[in-house]
């Protein structure tokens, strides 16, 4: 009989890159009878894959790498799947020895396209490129959305306020990035017209984004920004009527729960980086065609131009109808 595989996938950071590592882990798992499967990141990412059934094992970067390599030579895997492909991951590669298979990242297709508007990236998702990683192995793409499993069964009435625990709307205000934000009076403005309450989503770091905000729309929205946790605001998202968010890990979790998604994007481009919803039966993709952009993958602390035209040109109608559209 021939013995179950054990393999090892890596994926670093950041959040939407993990979070969409999660169907090549389900598949490799459901797909290769008996197969053990483990995950590496780094421990600020470990809570996208707590409680996952498709997860035999968790492993986290350390501070010294050695003492990383050392805990994956123990393991004996006879897989690697680089889904990162850095420095760091090519390291390990080289120190474990283990046969692997890797991402491709296409760094000269993306500088083209930002460069010089020549795009030659490939069309498929992320997920879809992450999966051609494991093709070797049998592995086909079962078409499932990504995994997100809850850490605790929550109740709306412990984190929201009464107004707003029957139907309402969540606006995902933080992005790591100011050109990957929609400014704060042209969310204020939308959320006016949205008939729903509404609950903005972020962390601390855009708490006072939320504060003022909320101050220029009054008691239709609540502002839960660096009030809960992360794990508290994906609950949230499950609940949500809708779900309007930037370019960030929080808009993407969403897609794990078939919930309705307007995917902001300003100075970054879904062709650009091969994300938009995955497997979502109702989404947008919500962003204006202009010679400068996209102007960066990752975005800027400022719009490089000055004019930031790829936010403050998005018709406010376009989310408006996508939040008060009944059908």
């Amino acid at each position: 009989m021939k013995k179950p595989l054990k393999i090892l996938v890596i994926r670093l950071s950041s959040m939407g890159d993990v979070i969409y590592t999660t169907p090549v882990v389900r598949c490799l798992k459901l797909q290769l009878p008996g197969a053990e499967v483990h995950f590496l990141t780094k421990p600020l990412f470990k809570y996208i894959y707590e409680g996952n059934p498709y997860v035999d094992k968790l492993l986290l970067l350390h501070k010294n790498l050695s003492e990383t390599i050392q805990e994956i030579k123990a393991e004996k895997y006879d897989y690697l799947i680089d889904l990162h492909n850095n420095l760091r991951t090519s390291i390990i590669k080289i120190k474990t020895g283990i046969p692997a298979s890797i991402y491709k990242k296409q760094p000269l297709q993306k500088w083209l396209f930002l460069k010089w508007r020549i795009n030659l990236i490939s069309k498929k998702h992320l997920v879809e490129r992450y999966l051609e990683t494991v093709a070797f192995l049998g592995i086909k793409n079962d078409g499932q959305p990504i995994n997100y499993y809850l850490k605790q069964p929550y109740q709306l009435p412990d984190l929201l306020p009464v107004s707003h625990q029957n139907k309402f709307v969540v606006f995902v205000i933080g992005a790591t990035h100011f050109t990957k934000r929609m400014p704060n009076e042209k969310v204020a403005r939308i959320c006016r017209e949205i008939n729903l309450p509404i609950v903005l989503l972020g962390g601390k770091d855009v708490q006072a984004n939320g504060e003022e905000i909320a101050s220029f729309t009054g008691k239709k929205i609540y502002n839960a920004c660096g009030i809960i946790t992360l794990d508290q605001s994906v609950f949230l998202l499950s609940q949500a009527e809708k779900v309007i968010g930037f370019d960030t890990g929080l808009t993407h979790i969403a897609e794990a729960f078939d919930r309705p998604i307007a995917s902001i994007w300003g100075s970054t481009a879904p062709e650009l980086v091969g994300v938009w919803p995955y497997q979502a039966k109702k989404a947008e993709v919500v962003g204006v065609d202009l010679y400068c952009r996209p102007c960066s993958k990752f975005g800027f602390e400022k719009c490089p131009l000055g004019h930031f035209k790829c936010m403050h040109e998005i018709p406010d109608a376009q989310l408006i109808n996508f939040a008060n559209n009944t059908q």
